[in-house]
């Protein structure tokens, strides 16, 4: 039986990337203290963490408030805040105080924005637009206070797909299986996207990797077009694309409210993946016939 590398705390293991993510850690010799939301509760600048450091090498923070495109909270700016931001704070607070060695962060590709002209890297200044993406920078910020006494990683993926996945991206998937026509034939951008379980191979290699800023990614780009039409290969249904202007589309997202979704089906925003010593082992092709795969199955949401 292989030596245990340590223990790891890994909060938010009942949510998407956790489910992937512990039994990787498992596979890798981590021994881990998994935390959910029947442990702490809804987490927040007062959640007390101490009793769940006790003898942890490595804290991995996923819990959060996530990103939605209609957030009904009264103050969303305040809810993200508090989840994203103080909770962050005051858990790293402790765990440097508790003697923790090193800190992982799922931060998100949002504190850069929505679109850029370039891959980004840890060297472009963040520039979040939207509370989400402002509490997660500020959740870095935080993090940051504590460089001199914990090994601090954090990590910025974009768009995350794979078995379980929620949102705008299994509605694709609806989409596509029922066979609606969608309007994105034209839309020759370029995005990056992440299947979880590379993201979970990618957070796995920080708790090894030199501290820093990482922006993990699939090993390649696509378009939203090329996107969808491997979505619907990988469900063996016909893409039913048929092509309308770019600002035809803007303006009906518009009229609709819906124009932070057309931005980000039309815009581009690519990454650099670059994180030292790992490459992500999941083809695309395999990542989207695996959520293929869970999607046909009975437990899709």
């Amino acid at each position: 039986m292989p030596d245990v590398k340590g223990r790891v705390l890994v909060t938010g293991t009942g949510g998407f990337v956790g489910r992937a993510l512990v039994p990787a850690l498992e596979r890798a010799s981590w021994a881990v203290r998994p935390v959910g939301r029947r442990d702490v509760g809804d987490i927040g600048p007062a959640t007390e963490w101490r009793p769940l450091l006790e003898g942890v090498d490595a804290v991995v923070h996923l819990a959060a408030r996530v990103h939605v495109m209609r957030d009904d909270a009264a103050d969303p700016a305040a809810a993200f805040d508090r989840v994203n931001h103080l909770a962050t704070a005051r858990l790293a607070a402790q765990a440097a105080k508790a003697g923790v060695r090193r800190f992982v962060y799922l931060s998100s590709v949002k504190v850069h924005g929505d679109a850029s002209d370039h891959p980004l890297s840890a060297s472009d200044s963040p520039r979040p637009n939207d509370p989400y993406g402002r509490s997660k920078l500020a959740a870095e910020q935080a993090l940051a206070a504590h460089a001199g006494r914990m090994a601090i990683v954090v990590l910025r993926p974009p768009l995350v797909y794979g078995p379980g996945v929620k949102g705008n991206f299994l509605g694709l998937m609806r989409a596509l299986d029922r066979g609606w026509r969608l309007p994105f034939a034209a839309v020759d951008n370029r995005r990056s996207v992440i299947g979880v379980g590379n993201l979970a191979d990618a957070i796995r290699a920080s708790l090894d990797t030199a501290p820093g800023t990482y922006l993990p990614r699939d090993g390649e780009d696509v378009s939203t077009a090329a996107l969808i039409r491997r979505m619907a290969a990988a469900l063996g249904r016909p893409a039913r694309l048929f092509p309308v202007p770019i600002a035809v589309l803007r303006g009906l997202a518009a009229v609709a409210g819906r124009s932070a979704a057309i931005d980000r089906l039309c815009g581009t925003l690519t990454v650099d993946g670059a994180v030292p010593g790992w490459r992500p082992p999941v083809a695309m092709a395999d990542g989207l016939a695996a959520t293929a795969a869970w999607y046909r199955g009975p437990s899709a949401g």
